[in-house]
């Protein structure tokens, strides 16, 4: 199933890339099947996440690479994505094994003993961490190879690089990478969407289709007890792109009000024209709780009279369906 080099010795950091074109929907899901296991498992956002296999290997009585190999199992037959897992003794390893795997999948494991000998052949932009800028500064000196840098005394590094970067590319060169796998979670995120059924350049349709979702994504925050700090809008158009952005909220909110300001400022945004339109994702990001959102005193009665709408209209919903009740707009696609 892949690229692999079998090891003697059980690495202990598991360094995974997903498909770069991967939804975030799967991703997420691909986070799930890392936390069955192990119970570290550090999401790095958009499409790579790391995992500590220290108690993982006894646990399920093989080696790492095995684990590589069962993870991939799983993530092609429940989830339809294949992945890339690198596996090292430290984060730096892992990682630039997993980036040198080519195809959509495979599992390459590199023990201990043999990271200086696997490493030394390498050029230095294939070392994790290392960025074009700092490899061209290395290469235009020569050091072309990871084992030439390692080579290399450190202070030398440094006055290439720069003070902390040459000292960590120099440590990194050697192996020497004691960070720890620290366990992080993406943010909650909440999303809804709406595809057209024919490619559409109609803005008031685009716009209704718009407040839709905003009545869908805040009705769902307030059923979950949620509230976004942030709003992502994403179009997908015809000729198969797509556009995103993303705005904070100046406050926590669920409400259809502060949702439906933000999200047509991200539609203006986007400054459509003759763009042909094939749907829109909507999504709230950076969740919390929202029982953490102040309650803020307001003179504001307009807004205090939509609250208590809002809250009447939640009901009805959840009496008679999603459907029964909303803004006008929303219901012109029926006319």
């Amino acid at each position: 199933m892949g690229q692999e080099r079998t090891t003697g010795r059980a690495a202990t950091v598991m360094h995974v890339r997903c498909a770069a074109t991967v939804p975030e929907e799967v991703y997420r899901q691909v986070l799930e099947e890392l936390a069955g296991l192990s119970p570290v498992v550090q999401a790095l956002p958009p499409t790579a996440a790391l995992v500590e296999l220290n108690g993982a290997v006894p646990y399920y009585g093989v080696d790492a690479r095995q684990l590589g190999e069962m993870l991939r199992v799983r993530t092609v037959s429940r989830l339809g994505t294949d992945v890339r897992v690198g596996i090292g003794p430290s984060i730096t390893v892992a990682a630039t094994a997993s980036a040198q795997i080519t195809g959509p999948g495979g599992v390459l494991a590199i023990a201990y003993e043999h990271v200086t000998d696997w490493l030394g052949p390498l050029p230095v932009d294939a070392l994790d961490g290392i960025g074009p800028r700092q490899a061209k500064a290395l290469n235009d000196y020569g050091i072309h190879c990871v084992g030439l840098l390692a080579s290399v005394p450190p202070a030398t590094v440094q006055r290439l690089l720069g003070g902390r970067a040459g000292r960590l590319a120099a440590d990194r060169a050697r192996g020497i990478d004691p960070r720890p796998v620290i366990p992080r979670v993406l943010p909650a995120s909440a999303s809804v969407r709406w595809s057209f059924p024919r490619h559409t350049l109609d803005g008031a349709a685009v716009r209704a289709a718009l407040l839709d979702l905003v009545v869908q994504l805040g009705h769902l925050l307030r059923r979950r007890g949620q509230a976004a700090r942030a709003l992502t809008l994403s179009l997908r158009f015809a000729s198969g792109t797509s556009w995103d952005t993303t705005r904070r909220l100046t406050e926590p909110s669920a409400h259809d009000d502060d949702l439906r300001t933000l999200a047509y400022q991200l539609m203006d945004a986007a400054g459509l024209q003759r763009a042909r339109l094939t749907g829109l994702v909507l999504k709230g990001e950076d969740l919390i709780g929202a029982h953490q959102v102040a309650q803020q005193l307001t003179m504001d009665g307009a807004r205090e009279d939509h609250l208590i709408a809002e809250s009447a209209i939640d009901r009805i919903r959840a009496k008679f369906g999603p459907g029964s009740i909303g803004p006008a707009a929303t219901f012109r696609r029926a006319s």
